[in-house]
């Protein structure tokens, strides 16, 4: 998995709920964003620039974040993210603090690999899980999983139960579908012309 630098700044919650609010205001309008990390001994709150945020926001990567927040280094990984329902701007970021030994829960990009026999045969290949949920140690978490197509034929489809991989555990349920192979009019074309080769 890649590692990311982010820095940012503690800050303190107050007390009255209205104090907060005019608080997390003030922190938006300068063009930070409220954000907390939690999973360790405590929760830390504190603050990132949107320009800090936005090379591990908005990519389809995955990251491990190296955080220094006034100069603590915390090992984190990006949890959750609200955005705003109009603006899309961000509202609020959850990190969760990851340890050596401990496993995490994070969602991992698909990349399909290989042609498939069903593509050869005039079918078009769809992904239909662009991420998959695993549990596993940091360390062994890939930036992506390969998943070979070759032998996938038409109209068939590869589900989380036929996948494996080193050092970690699926989560998505076994019968998702991951990918499949579906039939188009030149497949069929194809399909029925063989059949009539063979009369």
């Amino acid at each position: 998995m890649k590692s990311i630098e982010v820095k940012g700044t503690a800050r303190t919650i107050a007390e009255r709920s209205s104090e907060q609010a005019r608080a997390l205001k003030s922190i938006r309008k300068e063009k930070s964003v409220p954000c907390v990390i939690y999973g360790g001994k405590e929760n830390i709150h504190f603050t990132v620039t949107n320009d800090n945020l936005r090379n591990l926001i908005y990519t389809p990567d995955i990251y491990l974040v190296n955080l220094d927040i006034d100069g603590k280094k915390i090992t984190a990984i990006l949890k959750d993210i609200q955005f705003h329902p109009v603006k899309d701007t961000i509202l609020h970021v959850d990190f969760l603090e990851v340890f050596d030994n401990k496993p995490i829960v994070i969602e991992v990009p698909v990349k399909l690999e290989g042609l498939a026999e069903g593509v050869k045969a005039g079918g078009k290949l769809t992904l239909q899980s662009r991420k998959l949920k695993v549990k596993a140690l940091y360390a062994h978490v890939p930036e992506q999983l390969t998943v070979n197509v070759a032998s996938l034929g038409l109209g068939k489809s590869i589900q989380v139960k036929e996948l494996s991989f080193d050092n970690l555990e699926l989560l998505n349920a076994k019968d998702s579908v991951v990918c499949t192979v579906k039939l188009t009019r030149a497949a069929r074309g194809l399909a029925a012309a063989a059949a009539a080769a063979k009369k």
